[in-house]
């Protein structure tokens, strides 16, 4: 995902929410509707969040440090689970809370009947041009996937989040409209309890997959199976390696993924061949996969009777059992070193 197109999104979906947060105080201050102010409370905490994601992505930018010599990539990852734990206790317990407290006091919306309507209506007409425009920029990297596999494979968090806020939103004003409405045609305002419980328990669902979906980027996620195959591709594609012995890879940041792989090499006559060689495949590897920013290549000599002991790793090339067992234990045929 390009860091424009989520941007973009961010600030679409930000200015939104705080025009739409005014009007809603307004309206509640007016009906003391317990709807309104869990939308109220709602569109804050939307508008929270994306200050968060654009927050996120501004320190992601830095420069690498000594103490932290990957960058600071994941920094997006992080503020995007903050959103969840905003989005699940600002908005969703607040308005299960206030629920609680309307069902108990039951009276109606008294006055100022037509505002809580036209605010509501409103609302859906602003939060669907920002839905519009995450719909917009997601196309443009979403691809082929569906937009459940899009939500759970995405590597950078700002798409999702500002989908999944976006169409909570819409949802969350429904039925706020839905309270209101009957609210104002019986004169129980339980229905506007009713109303705003069914917000609090949408917005406490969004909140948990988001949660979810970012822990898992946060504890670290690997390349996608294509990219995993552009990558063995690109690699095979010259005469320089003969196979690669295992692979790992891992997503430092949204748009930085590291490669680490054991390969086996062909015989070769010197070490500036063997070092022109791995030159040449690193930058097969970027070309094929772009993100692929960091790239570490391991040369070895391939042995099928060590492949077959999990090792991978030819006899000749191996750690000598001696080291790591202890002195004066005898060295294995075919046990390679520790992580080989």
């Amino acid at each position: 995902m390009s860091a424009n197109g989520g941007t973009k999104a961010i600030v679409a979906a930000l200015l939104a929410n705080a025009g739409i947060a005014v009007t809603k105080f307004i309206a509640f201050l007016l009906t003391a509707s317990s709807s309104m102010l869990a939308e109220s409370i709602h569109s804050v905490a939307d508008s929270g969040n994306q200050a968060l994601l654009l927050l996120g992505g501004r320190r992601a930018k830095r420069a690498a440090t000594p103490q932290h010599p990957f960058g600071y990539g994941r920094e997006r990852y992080i503020y995007a689970f903050i959103v969840s734990i905003v989005l699940f206790s600002v908005g969703g317990l607040f308005a299960l809370y206030e629920a609680y407290h309307k069902w108990s006091h039951k009276e109606g919306i008294t006055s100022w009947h037509w505002v809580p309507v036209v605010v509501l209506v409103a609302a859906i007409v602003m939060e669907t041009f920002s839905f519009r425009t995450a719909i917009k920029e997601s196309n443009l990297v979403r691809g082929k996937q569906s937009w459940v596999k899009f939500v759970r494979r995405a590597k950078a968090p700002e798409l999702p989040v500002v989908l999944l806020e976006d169409l909570g939103a819409l949802v969350g004003l429904v039925f706020a409209l839905f309270g209101v409405g009957m609210t104002l045609i019986t004169g129980n305002g339980r229905w506007d309890a009713l109303g705003t419980a069914m917000i609090g328990v949408l917005l406490v669902a969004i909140a948990i997959i988001l949660a979810i979906e970012t822990k898992s980027l946060l504890l670290g996620e690997g390349a996608e199976s294509h990219e995993v195959a552009a990558i063995e591709k690109a690699v095979a594609d010259g005469p320089e390696f003969e196979r690669i012995i295992h692979m790992k890879t891992l997503y430092l940041g949204p748009e930085e993924l590291m490669v680490a792989a054991k390969v086996g090499v062909p015989a070769c006559e010197s070490a500036e061949d063997l070092a022109r060689g791995i030159n040449a495949v690193e930058a097969r590897i970027r070309a094929a996969v772009p993100t692929a920013r960091v790239i570490y290549l391991e040369p070895d000599i391939y042995s099928v009777s060590a492949e077959r002991a999990g090792t991978g790793a030819a006899s000749s090339t191996a750690e000598p059992a001696s080291s790591v067992a202890g002195a004066g234990a005898a060295p294995r045929e075919g046990v390679g070193r520790p992580g080989s």
